[in-house]
């Protein structure tokens, strides 16, 4: 079984930074995909951004291209969202999600596992 842990929401001011982390366990295989997830209040879950195990597939979501950036650490089976110029709209819970593919999607569908969730706030 996957098991996601994810560390580094917290409070931001408008034009702030922030960086989420997702720390996996259990893979089985040695390919798989990871991608980060949010959804806010009253708003339907929102596909961020995702990555292969290699660094490579890489999608953003319209709403954070050049503002976000993901990357992997491979032996460490960590993903990472390098958050910058945050915006109140960015407000969400934010959610790790992995799988066994290399798709480069950002559709929900296609991740069987998910981690709790980390509390983004943008707000001055």
């Amino acid at each position: 079984e996957v098991q996601l842990v994810e560390s580094g929401g917290g409070l931001a001011q408008p034009g702030g930074s922030l960086r989420l982390s997702c720390t996996a366990s259990g893979f089985t295989y040695d390919f798989y995909a990871m991608a980060w997830f949010r959804q806010a209040p009253g708003k339907e879950r929102e596909g961020v951004s995702c990555i292969d195990h290699s660094g490579s597939n890489i999608l953003y979501a319209d709403s954070v291209k050049g503002r976000f950036t993901i990357s992997v650490d491979n032996a460490k089976k960590t993903v990472y969202l390098q958050m910058n110029g945050l915006k109140s709209e960015d407000t969400a819970v934010y959610y790790c999600a992995a799988d066994y593919h290399t798709l480069g999607t950002l559709d929900a569908k296609w991740y069987a596992s998910w981690g709790q969730g980390t509390q983004v706030t943008v707000s001055s």
